[in-house]
């Protein structure tokens, strides 16, 4: 059997219970060596057979999940934050399928949850936003032209985006040129909830230049919108006027 398991941001005490039950008892471990933090691998019992998968592709990565099934072994293919996103697993759960090889998928703690939690902030505001796009500049992966961060900039929601920490000129040109004014509040979350994180508050036009500043270069996620700065509605569900299910206003 092989687990997808989502390690957290960063914090090795935000992995799930069942996440850190499953690492505990795996006899083998495949981690995202360029991102999840090592500390989650003293969860290991003694014996564990541990793989760094950052110098490995994907054959490589499959064909020692074939070998642990063959041997009756248990894997856990540790990746960053929740696998869902940027985590490249519906490659892997294919070729498992080709294979008749049995997996299941644990959700973890996503890096734009831990860097709302440091920004201490709410992506959605009555009557700021009620949407959030979570993309990524295009690079060495491509994106869509349909979703280039321009035509996605012109809903002006609340925008996450990741792995874009090295293409900052680029991005605050596209979020400009889609609508948003320059002087929209914007945030560089650097390593959300790891000891060393850090947190730098700009504007879309100052987003390299801040990010130049601080040094920051990769393992970020830019954080672009009017939440950021407040001036929302108070929410219905806890207004005294609002009747709904549970309670007559």
């Amino acid at each position: 059997m092989v687990y997808f398991v989502g390690a957290g941001c960063g914090a090795p005490d935000l992995i799930t219970v069942r996440g850190q039950r499953l690492l505990s008892q795996a006899d083998v471990i495949i981690y995202a060596g360029s991102l999840v933090n090592p500390q989650l691998l003293q969860e290991a019992k003694d014996g564990c057979q541990i793989y760094n998968s950052a110098s490995m592709t994907l054959e490589e990565v499959f064909s020692v999940m074939k070998q642990a099934e063959l041997d009756g072994k248990t894997t856990v293919r540790l990746h960053t934050g929740d696998p869902c996103l940027y985590g490249a697993i519906r490659e892997q759960m294919d070729l498992l399928e080709r294979e008749s090889i049995s997996y299941d998928v644990v959700p973890g703690v996503s890096s734009f949850c831990g860097a709302a939690a440091a920004l201490r902030a709410e992506y959605t505001l009555p009557d700021v936003s009620q949407t959030v796009i979570i993309s990524r500049m295009t690079g060495r992966t491509p994106v869509p032209e349909r979703e280039s961060i321009a035509r996605l900039a012109e809903h002006q929601s609340t925008m996450v985006l990741f792995l874009s920490a090295g293409l900052l000129s680029e991005l605050s040109r596209e979020l400009i040129a889609g609508g948003y004014p320059k002087d929209t509040p914007a945030a560089i979350v650097y390593k959300a909830s790891w000891e060393d994180e850090k947190v730098c508050r700009c504007t879309v036009e100052t987003l390299a230049q801040t990010a130049q500043e601080q040094g920051i270069t990769k393992t970020a996620l830019i954080t672009v919108g009017r939440f950021l700065e407040g001036g929302y509605s108070r929410s219905k569900l806890y207004d005294p006027q609002f009747t709904h299910e549970f309670r007559k206003g």
